[in-house]
């Protein structure tokens, strides 16, 4: 870092400067660090301590959004990306596929067009099955029937994450850990980037080209920049809203050991919400979750466990697990999806804009995980 003195950039410290060490953040750097020098600034302790270790893991495959959003484009690509780099360093993984069930007969007809849709999105390894497949495959789930997701899994998010660090600095790039960027400022020639670290000291980074990976906070990096976060008539709006998503972790009873695949149910009509769904990591703990709730604007997460949905979730996931009972769930981790939309509007895809050497990516929630290395391909194209 250089002084506090706030002078113009008199040439880059680097070439880019990746502000968040979240799953995508450290994608990008990987990526982009095979070229280009690079500094990453993250404000926690360590990589990925807020959304990117506060989910399931889950490995998507593309199955749930519009077929020319990036959400299925990203999703897709990233879905063979992220087993190959997972095979390739030692990040562990399992390839266990999902079951999206339709509880009741009723149901049928949507399961069927939401296949019809995932295919048209060119989702692999898709087939539909009915109520007697569904139990031979697992005996705890009933459904009058399935998709299988062949190409769906779950990864060790911290794994993955630390084999991206490792890339960065393998290749030469800086990650500062509890380094708080408290201003940002646009010079003919690059970026100066003030950032607070761990001594309550400012410092100064010149870099040519700035990638805002930020996460929850990248909108208030966009505000640091200048940029209206309502938009304007040269830029998009990139204002983020908050949805809480809890989960529980289920305890492996006679009736629910064994299960292998991920089961999710029915996505709402509008395919905005997933549903509490059941999922299996690498270790082979069951979880359930998220479920969602709408939070006020200005109101700050907080990644503590939270047991006041307990009994919603006995009943939701009660629909396709029908043995489940209440002290079978202990509450478990508890995530945010930064919305580019709010409750009621239209969902909004990723947002992955640039502007004369700035990169803002914003609203990267689900798939974001599986998207994050081709997000990062993505990113490098536009540099």
């Amino acid at each position: 870092m250089g002084t506090t003195e706030r002078s113009p950039v008199p040439g880059a410290d680097v070439d880019v400067a990746v502000i968040g060490a979240g799953v995508v953040g450290l994608a990008v750097a990987s990526a982009i660090s095979e070229h280009r020098s690079l500094a990453v600034i993250e404000r926690n302790d360590s990589f990925g301590c807020e959304n990117s270790s506060h989910n399931s893991g889950v490995i998507h495959a593309g199955i749930y959004h519009p077929p020319d959003w990036l959400k299925t484009t990203l999703c897709r690509e990233g879905n063979t990306l992220i087993y190959q780099w997972a095979e390739e360093n030692g990040v562990r993984f399992r390839r266990c596929g999902k079951l999206v069930v339709a509880v009741k007969r009723d149901e049928v007809a949507a399961l069927e067009d939401l296949l019809a849709a995932a295919r048209a999105n060119g989702v692999p390894e898709l087939s539909l099955i009915d109520e007697d497949e569904v139990r031979r495959l697992e005996p705890s789930v009933r459904a009058a029937a399935a998709i299988v997701s062949g190409s769906s899994g779950v990864i060790d998010q911290m794994g993955l994450m630390a084999s991206f660090l490792e890339r960065v600095r393998a290749n030469g790039g800086y990650v500062a850990f509890r380094h708080n960027l408290v201003g940002l400022k646009r010079e003919t020639d690059g970026f100066l980037l003030y950032v607070q670290g761990p001594d309550r000291k400012e410092h100064t980074l010149a870099a040519a080209v700035v990638v805002n990976s930020a996460g929850l906070a990248s909108d208030r990096v966009g505000v640091l920049l200048g940029y209206d976060p309502g938009g304007s008539s040269q830029t998009p709006a990139f204002r983020q809203v908050l949805n809480k998503g809890r989960y529980y972790d289920l305890a492996p009873t006679d009736d629910h050991r064994g299960i292998n695949h991920l089961v999710y149910p029915l996505p709402r009509s509008d395919r905005t919400a997933l549903g509490i769904h059941l999922t299996v990591d690498v270790d082979g703990q069951l979880h359930l979750g998220p479920d969602e709730e709408w939070l006020e604007s200005g109101c700050q997460p907080d990644f503590q466990p939270d047991d006041r949905r307990r009994a919603k979730f006995v009943a939701e996931a009660g629909r396709y697990l029908p043995n489940i009972s209440a002290d079978e769930l202990t509450p478990g981790q508890v995530g945010y999806r930064p919305k580019l939309h709010r409750e009621g509007e239209p969902e909004r895809d990723f947002l992955i804009w640039s502007d004369q050497g700035y990169v803002h990516l914003g609203g990267i929630e689900s798939p974001g995980l599986t998207a994050s290395l081709a997000i990062a391909r993505h990113v490098s194209g536009l540099l």
